[in-house]
């Protein structure tokens, strides 16, 4: 047994080591110490609760890549318990319309082209999380345009009238309605997008009383291929150059921007704790707060999307609480880690996730 016991350590801590680069490991605040735990009845063997806990999520029903799971209210109202079992305190709508479908019955939106929603789903959200005590943040509309173009300028002009009429007809309305998100996301330094955050984080304060603000964008890392034929982008921003672009984006934005939540799955898991570091220092250095958006879906599949593989979202997990975030929020709960997921799959991931953070 003492012999397994050092076989055990001996790879843990190789193990470590071939995933952390030396500098990586003294960039962030607490160094990992590799720890062997021997397995009892099929548990895990890692150390448990290392991570920094998932508290926010995206509710996406725009599906515009993702499956649409046609639920009603029973079966949101049963999302939401199951996300408040875990400890979600936020939820965010990802974007209240993309193109021509919507969320809510937007008055504007419609005279503009866009189809009648047969369900209110911002309404529905917002009830539901004043039920389950958390905070709902509105995703702006996404009108498609910058994506065509390239131009983020484009995004302002609908948002206007939107950001204006959400307010009305819900954030007057109910408590829960805690914030805003500004749907459209970038990786480097993008047309138009400095002045359009600025623009619309700052009408977003305006009309609410200086409500928070946050944006979930992307690193232009070796797996940001979507929309490409490539295996790998070879193209791939270092960490260098990614401090600059995004010091001067945060620059211009960090007076009506309250937090960044960059999206975790376009790095691998060995560049995790560099990229990591330099977001927390840039945040600290604008005032703002620092998330993850920790993906749980895989996106080293060759299918897109399905739940990820557990491990794949503990070293991430871990990675964040390493370099001292100070939340972590997904894409997204309702498909990717519910036990009524329409992917079986996403019940045992959250059960892993469970067991792993001792949550009963």
């Amino acid at each position: 047994m003492t012999d397994r016991r050092e076989f055990l350590k001996k790879m843990a801590i190789g193990g470590t080591a071939a995933l952390a680069a030396p500098s990586i490991i003294t960039s962030c605040t607490a160094e990992k110490e590799a720890e062997a735990y021997e397995t009892t009845e099929g548990g895990l063997i890692v150390p448990k609760d290392n991570g920094l806990r998932i508290t926010g999520t995206f509710l996406d029903e725009i599906s515009h890549d993702i499956p649409h799971q046609n639920w009603g209210e029973k079966e949101w109202d049963r999302d939401f318990a199951y996300m408040k079992s875990i400890g979600i305190d936020t939820v965010i709508d990802i974007r209240c319309g993309y193109r021509k479908f919507i969320t809510y019955p937007s008055p504007y939106l419609m005279k503009k082209g866009c189809y009648m929603p047969s369900v209110d789903l911002i309404d529905m959200f917002c009830r539901l999380a004043q039920k389950y005590g958390m905070k709902f943040y509105l995703g702006l509309y996404d009108s498609g345009v910058y994506w065509d173009t390239k131009d983020m300028s484009h995004e302002i002009e609908d948002n206007k009238f939107v950001i204006d009429e959400v307010w009305k007809m819900y954030g007057e309305k109910y408590d829960s309605f805690g914030g805003w998100y500004i749907s459209t996301e970038i990786s480097r330094d993008t047309i138009g997008a400095v002045d359009a955050f600025h623009a619309m984080g700052q009408q977003c304060k305006e009309v609410s009383g200086g409500l928070p603000v946050f944006i979930s964008p992307w690193i232009d890392g070796k797996k940001a291929i979507m929309g490409t034929n490539k295996a790998i982008n070879d193209n791939a921003v270092s960490v260098e150059q990614h401090e600059r672009e995004w010091n001067q984006i945060f620059a211009g934005i960090h007076d009506v921007v309250d937090a960044v939540a960059f999206q975790d799955g376009h790095i691998d898991y060995d560049e995790l704790d560099a990229f990591f570091s330099v977001n927390k220092k840039l945040a600290d250095k604008y005032g703002m707060k620092c998330w993850t958006n920790a993906e749980t879906f895989d996106r080293d599949m060759p299918i897109k999307f399905l739940p990820i593989k557990f491990d794949k979202l503990r070293l991430k997990l871990e990675a964040a609480k390493r370099c001292g975030y100070d939340k972590a929020i997904t894409f997204e709960f309702s498909h990717f880690l519910s036990p009524q997921s329409v992917y079986g799959s996403a019940g045992n991931l959250f059960n892993r996730y469970k067991e792993y953070f001792n949550i009963k």
